[in-house]
């Protein structure tokens, strides 16, 4: 395994339609390997095939419990509603918040190709929207209701501390 690359905001392939794998190949699982530890490298709780330069549609998640790995991946359902701070390994030293689904169903393929279901909420429901977005070609500053802000490391964020002076 190796850790790749992360594509930034405004690369072109972060705009680009992904396409749907169609069998395992040892490629795909040394891609799925590098991405999880890419993903764990940059401490991150997702990331998708594009964001290391691959248009296939593929997803690695972990908030906490474990890897999840998501190949042709697609939202079944959703409801309610969660609006929280959203940041990306692809757009680095910035966040944003995000109104997403509360709950959310997806079916996919695991690495074995077997497709399986599976329920997510709060932050495994918004990482479920985030990383199958990037594989239509979005990204979510797009949806950020009031613009990105700068991450900083004393618990403000820097937007705010400028207007307290």
């Amino acid at each position: 395994m190796a850790i790749r690359q992360v594509r930034e905001i405004g690369d072109e392939i972060l705009t680009k339609q992904c396409k749907d794998v169609p069998k395992m190949t040892i490629r795909t699982k040394i891609l799925i390997g590098d991405m999880l530890e890419t993903m764990y490298e940059y401490h991150g709780v997702g990331l998708a095939a594009p964001q290391v330069g691959v248009l296939k549609r593929i997803v690695v998640i972990d908030v906490g419990e474990g890897p999840i790995v998501l190949i042709n991946p697609e939202i079944l359902e959703t409801s309610g509603e969660q609006t929280g701070e959203e940041g990306c390994l692809s757009v680095p030293g910035k966040w944003g918040y995000v109104t997403r689904p509360e709950r959310v169903k997806v079916r996919a393929y695991n690495q074995n190709m077997e497709l399986f279901e599976m329920e997510g909420e709060g932050l495994l429901a918004r990482a479920f929207c985030h990383e199958i977005d990037h594989l239509s070609g979005e990204l979510y500053v797009d949806k950020t209701e009031d613009g990105l802000h700068d991450v900083t490391y004393d618990g403000e964020d820097e937007n705010e501390a400028e207007t307290e002076e």
